[in-house]
């Protein structure tokens, strides 16, 4: 079963799923799709509401930076790392793998 659609996934623009009761961001970069826990690891907000540069999502709140391809901490004020979830695509569907 297919979460998303390739062709509604704007490049650079977060968007948040629910799945198996887990809360994901999901970011289209080019041809490849990313997916990292949504809420900051230094705070409860929610990934999916801040700005992508690169390969990295910035949380709207303290500023905090996290690779989405690693879920790895990049900035302070946060230090641990997201999980990472593996995605699929597959023509149009894309399936974000818990």
């Amino acid at each position: 079963m297919s979460d998303l659609l390739l062709s509604n996934l704007i490049d650079s623009k977060p968007v948040r799923i629910e799945k198996n009761g887990e809360s994901i961001c999901v970011t289209r970069i080019g041809d490849e799709v990313f997916a990292i826990d949504d809420t900051c690891s230094h705070a409860d907000a929610s990934l999916s509401e801040g700005d992508v540069s690169d390969h990295k999502i910035e949380c709207w709140l303290h500023g905090a930076e996290f690779d989405l391809r690693t879920g790895a901490a990049l900035t302070p004020p946060a230090v641990a790392p997201l999980k990472k979830y593996s995605v699929s695509v597959d023509g149009d569907s894309v399936t974000v793998e818990i």
